[in-house]
């Protein structure tokens, strides 16, 4: 019996390989004898690196970039390992990881000056070690600048009305009078660029970067208005000088981490992608699914949300479409949850026993989850026994 066992990370609590090695331990106390194939995933977010990195038996690159305030930092990014299909070298970045906001005190946090160039410093280091293929993520950022610390990073040249290099921050667009991008790094005319974007948001307007995601970066009601204004100006700009870029401003997901995804795709010839389906081709889900009598999935958090791209449905879609039974396990449902049960999960399971405290349900993850694995394996060895 094979059994694939594809989850997310449970937030705060493991990440998406120890959540399968809990689940492996857990059904192995049923059917030892099983072969288990673990394949940890992710959909974009927070987590996704280690996610890919654990998956394909890749490897980690420690650099010191600049961070969303302009101090010196240490962040991440993942070098995926090599197979028959994937023969060069291919890198997964978190803009999180050099860009968000995490990294800036509460106190701390303004839109108006915290900049995305680390983000551009991690680009531009994975395209001096030979990577011609990256995966970048977009979520959990400190900026509202448009990318535009990024493309600085990346050799593009953005001037103010004084021919001075515009300075950081999502203000300083408003100042903006040109973009030059001849000088971009050279590796980037033959690097694929796939940017795993969970938010359909433009780049402007109401439903845009500044309105939506401004206030929790720091942006009082008056800050978003000239956010706003300044990112319409940046895109003005660059539609001004690059007039394939025209509209562009308006792409779903144009809007994604402080406009980040507009500059990428504009200016660097990116693409725009579900994250989880991203992940899956990364770590060739499907050749593991093939062939399975069950895959078992799950996330910290299951509700009417995840049926939207959230890693459970990405797997189960895969699943489905191999005609194997998908069953999910999560640290709690949320309302609506029996929604991913309409589009065929099997069936889904909270790993909380009893009423606890967030923080105990967070501790006393690992062994929850063996425990409901477990309990798991046994009604199927139960049903096995019946259906004879």
């Amino acid at each position: 019996m094979k059994i694939v066992i594809a989850p997310d990370s449970f937030k705060e609590s493991l990440s998406a390989l120890e959540v399968a090695n809990a689940i492996e331990i857990g059904f192995k106390q049923v059917f030892p004898e099983a072969d288990y194939i673990k394949v940890p995933m992710a959909d974009g977010g927070e987590g996704t690196v280690d996610a890919m990195v654990d998956a394909t038996a890749g490897s980690r690159r420690q650099v010191e970039v600049t961070g969303p305030i302009g101090e010196r930092i240490m962040a991440t990014y993942g070098l995926l390992g090599q197979n028959e299909q994937h023969s060069a070298p291919r890198a997964i970045i978190e803009m999180a990881s050099a860009s968000g906001i995490h990294l800036v005190p509460m106190a701390s946090r303004n839109p108006y000056i915290t900049s995305s160039i680390g983000t551009g410093e991690l680009i531009k280091d994975a395209l001096d070690h030979g990577v011609r293929h990256i995966i970048l993520g977009l979520g959990g950022s400190a900026t509202n600048d448009g990318g535009a610390g990024m493309l600085q990073a990346l050799g593009a040249i953005l001037l103010d009305q004084h021919q001075r290099p515009l300075s950081a921050g999502g203000a300083a667009l408003s100042q903006l009078v040109s973009v030059d991008v001849s000088n971009l790094h050279p590796a980037l005319a033959d690097c694929q660029i796939d940017v795993a974007c969970d938010v359909d948001n433009p780049l402007c307007g109401e439903r845009g970067a500044s309105y939506i995601f401004g206030p929790q970066k720091g942006a009082s009601p008056a800050m978003v208005e000239k956010l706003d204004k300044a990112l319409a100006h940046f895109a003005a700009v660059v539609a001004s000088q690059y007039p394939a870029t025209q509209g562009l401003a308006q792409l779903a997901g144009a809007g994604a981490a402080g406009g980040m995804g507009f500059a990428v795709v504009s200016l660097l010839g990116a693409k725009l992608a579900p994250g989880v389906d991203l992940v899956k081709r990364a770590v060739n889900l499907e050749h593991a699914i093939a062939g399975a009598s069950l895959v078992i999935t799950g996330e910290g958090r299951i509700d009417g949300q995840t049926v939207y791209g959230k890693t459970p449905m990405g797997v189960l879609n895969v699943a489905n479409d191999y005609k194997v039974p998908c069953i999910a396990l999560a640290g709690c449902l949320g309302s609506d949850a029996d929604k991913i049960k309409a589009q065929g999960m099997q069936a889904i399971f909270p790993i909380v026993p009893a009423s606890v405290t967030l923080e105990q349900a967070l501790a006393t993850g690992e062994q929850n989850l063996i425990r409901t694995a477990a309990n798991l394996a046994a009604i199927i060895k139960l049903g096995q026994r019946f259906g004879n």
